[in-house]
């Protein structure tokens, strides 16, 4: 997921900042109003009435408006937070559609793989965009968005300020798939199977696709996971192609192992019958850990990192996905 490594703003516009940021007694602590607001909007996205997208606008608002006054905490908690909520997700699927769902992906997810990796040198080229910026951007586009990026900036020693553009391009266009890809799904009419399978092929990171697929039905949720995470595991193979191309030595690969977690949760909920009673709920309770996900997601960014990033790595981003959008919806409108 992105978690730029640049400090956004923890405070808001400067006018405000004596009203938010003055303490006030509050039953016998001393806190502020941007703190008050900040746990009552990660509050609401525990209720009924918040969904991923409402999440991530409120805390993508709240971080524009008032600042996050926990960064740090929140940052630490994201990562976890989605892992130990797509593990949950696990119970919620069968392993048998699963199988089945791998299969229809594994075609489209290698050709998309390989087609963004190269299309993203080709147009970073023309763009005379940083090389490991253009590729840190191909391999988020390509796999899993922040983490994908996470994995490969390590091996080509990427800086801290290439890694910030990288994780903020994607993550603007993580925020507009999240509103745009249902919309745009029940526009044209698609199945929740091929929902879920554009979804899990078009979008960047796994917290964005869960959260699309969710708004769209069950279907598509399950569909949606399985092919992602499945396409997840191409972090490993593109890391260590990244150090052959790159020339690097002795690099370290940061595996996914939570995608274990899913895969054991599913085989339980599948061949346990004594525990599928509990399923409903461990689901119910996933899909409220990532709803706080996307709100922390979106309380993590800023102003600032967006205007950083500059227009040339958004044209890169913006060119690759919609490519990669509209290709993969076209045939999967003709195949599935």
């Amino acid at each position: 997921m992105p978690t730029a490594t640049t400090s956004p703003a923890t405070t808001p516009v400067s006018n405000w900042a004596p009203l938010l940021l003055t303490p006030r007694p509050v039953l016998g602590k001393r806190v502020t109003l941007q703190q008050v607001l900040f746990v009552l909007g990660g509050l609401f996205c525990l209720t009924p009435w918040a969904s991923p997208p409402v999440a991530l606008g409120l805390g993508l608002l709240l971080a524009l408006l008032v600042g996050n006054p926990y960064l740090p905490r929140t940052r630490a908690l994201t990562a976890r937070l989605l892992q130990y909520s797509v593990v949950g997700l696990g119970f919620g699927m069968n392993a048998h559609a699963a199988v089945q769902a791998g299969r229809e992906g594994l075609l489209f997810t290698v050709a998309s793989i390989l087609g963004t990796l190269l299309l993203g040198y080709v147009v970073g080229q023309a763009l005379k965009l940083n090389r490991r910026v253009t590729h840190l951007i191909s391999c988020g586009t390509a796999i899993c968005g922040g983490s994908a990026i996470a994995a490969v900036g390590p091996v080509v020693h990427a800086s801290e300020e290439e890694m910030s553009v990288s994780l903020g391009t994607v993550f603007v266009l993580n925020a507009v798939a999240l509103f745009a890809f249902p919309f745009i799904g029940h526009a044209l009419g698609l199945t929740q199977n091929q929902f879920g399978l554009w979804a899990a092929i078009a979008i960047h990171d796994t917290s964005s696709v869960v959260g699309a697929a969710t708004a769209y039905g069950d279907q598509a949720l399950q569909v949606a996971t399985t092919v992602k995470l499945a396409r997840a595991l191409w972090i490993i193979p593109v890391a260590l192609g990244t150090a052959l191309a790159f020339r690097e030595k002795n690099v370290q690969v940061k595996i996914p192992y939570f995608i274990l977690g899913f895969v054991a949760a599913m085989l339980l909920n599948t061949f346990v019958p004594a525990l599928r009673p509990l399923s409903p709920y461990l689901v119910q309770l996933a899909k409220i850990g990532l709803t706080l996900t996307l709100f922390f997601i979106g309380a993590g960014m800023s102003a600032k990192v967006i205007r950083a990033v500059g227009p040339r790595p958004y044209v890169l981003g913006i060119t690759l996905w919609m490519l990669i959008s509209s290709i993969s919806l076209y045939v999967i409108l003709h195949t599935v």
